[in-house]
């Protein structure tokens, strides 16, 4: 904590500072500096109606899924989400796409001096999670959305966006992650999650485990809430395997809706479509129209997570991180890519088991490519390819930087194989720049905006990057 007030931001380098002063802070989840922050503030989060998303695995996509269909069906939409793979700008979305650099410095110019004079004055220092969220509440009343999005950045009720009272709450689901936060069961991991519930609110689930149920439903019958739950109140009436994803249907709470077309791979991500649709039923109350969904739902992406970056050898880039995220991984390359034999590029942060990590993969994978993804809590890439070669029984050799493991996995591969790429969102993130990645055209899908239309590509491929021909 600075008793200097910031100098005046001017540009990107100096946002970026004023956020990276902040990172020594870690995590410190608590609602009091966040609330203090925003009071000063003038709690700019509560002028506009809020969905607030939690979940172990997810929420990321959830979110930006909600986001899209909300957008098509002609709402002014903000969005928040964390972490970024590339650029800060990454996690505050208006009307479908990433706020510009410019946007970013000015909006991290207006809240600077509040965040400054906050700290001076209760000698405390915010966190950078905190910074973040409180940028994109300002941001988006600024920009007078329609709705906020929010995605939650760890657990819920001790996370910073648990300031928001939200018209309709979202639990995608619940594994087990960040034991050292929220406990070592899924019933209290459950506990902390629904408590982003609200009274009076409404609650959507996704496919929960049956050890979380009790804990979820005590949150409801506390708060009253109304609890929409997949696979009673929605779910999913088919899903076939098609180009590039997957063709499906989705029974709603108000509608029917035939013959999606989600160009994302993993069979779970369709259940995550159908949480976002219920989400947004529930939002607007009343049935989604056909021709807005279906736009909206074929605009959808889902960058870093089950990812294909590259065709000859296939790349897949995924930000599992826990047990849960690679047994989804393991599923996908099953039903998708089910000929291939891949090369693991892994790398991890935190208090992992590495082994519990990748065994679901076992017998997919012929070698892996142990490396540290940047950051100070990164596992030593040494431990990670002792860990991982001991669960899988494949040779495991470690390497100084995933730059170095990617091209020597590419180079293993040959034109028939696979790379997967997993262990951690800040890998995937480093690694991702790499490959040259089809635009994203999420905002062309946001009807009261205008999108600045891409070259048009074939959809069911798209240019090689040609780092390592």
């Amino acid at each position: 904590m600075s008793d200097a007030l910031p100098q005046v931001i001017v540009n990107r380098e100096q946002a970026l500072a004023f956020f990276d002063d902040r990172i020594d802070s870690g995590v410190e989840p608590g609602l009091v500096r966040i609330s203090g922050l925003l009071e000063y503030m003038g709690n700019p989060h509560r002028d506009y109606p809020s969905i607030h998303i939690a979940g172990t695995n997810g929420k990321s996509t959830v979110t930006r899924m909600v986001q899209q269909i909300l957008g098509a069906h002609g709402l002014s939409v903000g969005g928040f989400t964390s972490p970024h793979l590339h650029r800060v700008e990454e996690r505050f979305g208006l009307h479908g796409t990433a706020i510009s650099g410019d946007s970013f410095v000015a909006a991290v110019s207006d809240i600077a001096w509040f965040v400054a004079g906050y700290e001076r004055e209760h000698a405390t220092t915010v966190t950078y999670f905190e910074v973040a969220a409180a940028l994109a509440f300002a941001l988006f009343s600024t920009a007078t959305v329609d709705v906020g999005v929010i995605e939650v950045g760890l657990g819920g009720r001790l996370d910073a966006t648990n300031v928001v009272i939200a018209d309709v709450s979202v639990v995608t689901g619940i594994g087990i992650d960040h034991t050292e936060f929220l406990g070592e069961t899924i019933a209290l991991i459950a506990t902390e999650k629904a408590a982003i519930v609200k009274d009076g609110g409404t609650l959507v689930t996704g496919d929960l485990p049956s050890e979380a149920i009790a804990a979820v439903s005590a949150r409801v019958d506390e708060t009253k809430a109304n609890w929409i739950k997949f696979d009673s109140d929605f779910f999913v009436s088919e899903a076939n395997i098609a180009v590039g994803g997957w063709q499906c249907s989705v029974t709603g709470v108000h509608g029917e809706y035939e013959d999606l077309v989600l160009r994302i791979h993993g069979r779970h991500q369709v259940d995550n479509l159908a949480t976002a649709i219920a989400t947004c039923e529930m939002f607007l109350g009343r049935e989604l129209d056909n021709e807005s969904l279906a736009k909206a739902v074929g605009s959808m992406t889902s960058p870093g997570r089950l990812e294909v970056v590259r065709r000859r050898p296939v790349v897949l880039i995924d930000g599992a991180h826990n047990e849960q995220g690679f047994e989804g991984l393991a599923a996908t390359i099953d039903n998708e890519f089910p000929a291939l034999q891949w090369n693991l590029v892994l790398g991890a942060r935190g208090n992992r088991s590495i082994g519990d990590l990748v065994m679901p993969l076992k017998g997919h994978i012929r070698s892996v490519f142990a490396t540290a993804p940047h950051g100070a809590d990164a596992i030593d890439a040494n431990d990670v390819a002792t860990a991982a070669g001991e669960a899988l029984g494949v040779p495991a050799v470690a390497y100084e930087s995933p730059e170095l493991a990617l091209a020597d996995a590419v180079s293993a591969a040959g034109s028939d194989g696979g790379v997967i790429v997993a262990g951690s969102l800040y890998l995937v993130g480093d690694v991702r720049e790499s490959f040259d990645i089809r635009p994203d055209r999420s905002a062309e899908a946001h009807l009261r905006f205008e999108a600045e239309v891409a070259d048009d590509n074939d959809d069911d491929d798209f240019a090689d990057s040609d780092l390592f021909d």
